[in-house]
């Protein structure tokens, strides 16, 4: 059902492409991570979330045609049938399921198993072939309930009542989870907002996410926010902008905090182990949980997940795309 081409994924029989790494004539698209949803094709199929991102990320024509899959909905070419199922990613994530003559292919995108507020729980879709990412695909990475690291960054907060906290955090999916996360714990003060981030925050309200009271902090004296926090990319922890906060306390979340020399690179003097990836764990569970015999492994630690595949008697293989990034830290 797929074959590897330059342009990444592709379906002969439904002459598509899954999350293409150039224009092509069909794209079906898996989220709207600047990776995995690029500008240009004739054609996008996606969940409404996601080409509403592509459309604030690229302009309403960053394709010639859209069409919307809702989840669950079986669309039919020919004898090919296609489904988009919850990935548990960001808003609008979904793997895709193709079905012909009795086999299964689940693209699983990227995902996370661990609960997110701002997007409908991963769902596993049993399947023969599982082609999974391996972004924390090593057995290192176990990543703490993201509630105890929103308990860390309140008690900084609490401890340092009169500096900025500064909260580097991806301005998609990252960064509108953190503010869900908050406020379920009991934040509700107004939480400030890099110009960055402004956009995709009105995308969540205008889905219905309840993300409590926000403000630009542009045309705010930063001199007059002492004890406020503060969200913006992860690379404005580093930049000129930062330093008009000045003695501010700076963290980063992402699940590459568990890594000491990340947390330097980023300046994070706060890190905060947050992902909106499975961590090795959840990668090993997904895999089993699918009931899949062969699995391809894609963008990440390829060779570590492989290797435990072939320990629990699995057909697996690396596919060794390139062009697929991590989100989670600045380039």
């Amino acid at each position: 059902m797929l074959v590897l081409t330059e342009a990444g994924l592709y379906c002969p029989d439904g002459e598509f492409h899954i999350d293409p790494m150039r224009p092509v004539e069909r794209a079906l698209i898996t989220h709207g991570h600047a990776d995995h949803a690029r500008a240009g094709h004739r054609q996008v199929l996606a969940t409404e979330e996601t080409l509403a991102i592509m459309a604030v990320r690229y302009g309403a024509d960053f394709s010639e045609t859209q069409q919307v899959a809702a989840y669950g909905t079986v669309l039919q070419i020919g004898d090919l049938s296609i489904s988009f199922h919850p990935a548990g990613h960001v808003l609008g994530s979904a793997q895709i399921l193709l079905e012909q003559s009795d086999q299964r292919l689940v693209i699983s995108g990227d995902y996370k198993r661990e609960p997110d507020p701002t997007c409908p729980p991963f769902d596993v879709v049993p399947c023969d072939v599982f082609i999974t990412e391996a972004t924390f695909g090593l057995p290192v990475f176990h990543h703490p309930p993201a509630e105890l690291e929103i308990k860390k960054l309140l008690a900084s907060m609490t401890l340092f009542p009169d500096r900025v906290h500064m909260l580097g955090a991806y301005t998609l999916g990252k960064a509108q989870r953190l503010v869900m996360l908050l406020r379920e714990v009991g934040f509700d003060r107004t939480i400030y907002l890099h110009g960055a981030c402004e956009a995709l925050f009105s995308l969540y309200q205008s889905f219905g996410l309840d993300l409590g009271p926000l403000a630009p902090v542009s045309g705010h004296d930063p001199k007059k926010l002492g004890g406020e926090l503060v969200l913006c990319p992860p690379g404005a922890l580093n930049d000129v902008w930062s330093r008009k906060f000045g003695d501010a306390i700076k963290a980063c979340a992402s699940g590459w905090m568990r890594v000491r020399a990340r947390a330097r690179q980023n300046g994070a003097e706060l890190p905060l182990i947050v992902s909106d990836h499975a961590d090795w764990p959840d990668l090993c569970r997904t895999i089993l949980d699918t009931g899949a015999s062969d699995i391809w492994v894609t963008h990440g630690q390829e060779d570590a997940l492989v290797h435990w595949c072939h320990s629990q008697g699995l057909s697996a293989k690396p596919l060794r795309l390139i062009g697929y990034g991590d989100e989670e830290t600045p380039a």
